[in-house]
């Protein structure tokens, strides 16, 4: 049985007030509890970070993370980075597909539709976890909070990990939060052969923050708080349940989601 994982995080991004604080020390977090904690070879667990993870870089990690994988295997993929939206081409409906913004998401984004074409190739019986700290739709420029909404200045430096489309180029939808995602309809949770969770709904956002003295995204500071209080024995569905209390007693807004089958969120993370 192998056990893998990809880690990445960006920070670093064009633009004026598009930077993020948290992202990198996710993924190096991520990769830390792995092999320490669930027995992943750290030569099997590979970390890009802000200008390793260009789009060519990450697509090319996780060809090589599901390459010769098969049944008993173990991966995992955390992404800590800004989120986006792509608008409807013809805008003559509100869908919009989901991005995840690279390093070079000024020239490059990857859209959900190539994750799903790459994930579908996945052999039977092989454990693939997802775990996405970013946000796919709003309405905010930057990323910080105080920067949008001056008189919001929070203690712990709160930022947005939503990367707004006309910053790249990219058509905008009047009400982003009414808006169809594409892949909710053509790939049902019943279909899916990975398990996916997500820091927020469509409707929120996933917060980056200084928290117990150090940035992280917030989802990921306490799903690894959460993890680790169960002692590390605790199943998909559990996470999920105990994260909402977390975030919602720390004062983050943000719920996060929980896709893939009904068998694969019984099961215990990582296993």
């Amino acid at each position: 049985m192998a056990k893998k994982a990809l880690c990445v995080g960006i920070n670093d991004y064009p633009g004026e007030g598009s930077d993020l604080n948290g992202c990198v020390n996710d993924a190096k977090a991520w990769a830390e509890l792995l092999t320490k904690n669930y027995s992943f070879p750290s030569g099997s667990v590979k970390l890009l970070l802000d200008a390793q993870a260009t789009r060519a870089g990450i697509l090319d990690g996780l060809k090589k993370l599901l390459t010769g994988a098969k049944s008993g295997d173990v991966l995992v993929f955390t992404n800590s980075s800004h989120g986006t939206y792509v608008a409807d081409a013809d805008g003559d409906e509100a869908l919009y597909d989901e991005a995840l913004c690279p390093y070079d998401c000024d020239r490059n984004l990857i859209i959900d539709d190539e994750l799903r074409a790459i994930f579908s190739g996945l052999a039977k019986g092989v454990a693939f976890t997802i775990i996405s700290d970013s946000c796919h739709s709003g309405t905010v420029a930057r990323a910080a909070i105080n920067e949008n909404i001056p008189w919001l200045k929070t203690p712990d430096d709160r930022r947005v990990r939503f990367l707004h489309p006309s910053l790249i180029g990219k058509s905008v939808l009047s009400n982003p939060f009414q808006a169809i995602d594409r892949s909710k309809v053509k790939h049902p949770q019943s279909k899916m052969k990975d398990i996916l969770l997500s820091g927020c709904t469509a409707s929120e956002y996933s917060y980056d923050a200084l928290i117990g003295g150090k940035y992280h995204g917030a989802m990921t500071y306490f799903a690894i708080q959460a993890i680790r209080e169960a002692n590390y024995a605790i199943t998909y569905s559990q996470l999920r349940a105990r994260l909402i209390y977390l975030l919602d007693e720390a004062g983050y807004p943000q719920h996060p989601q929980l896709e893939g089958t009904t068998a694969n969120k019984k099961k215990r993370i990582f296993s």
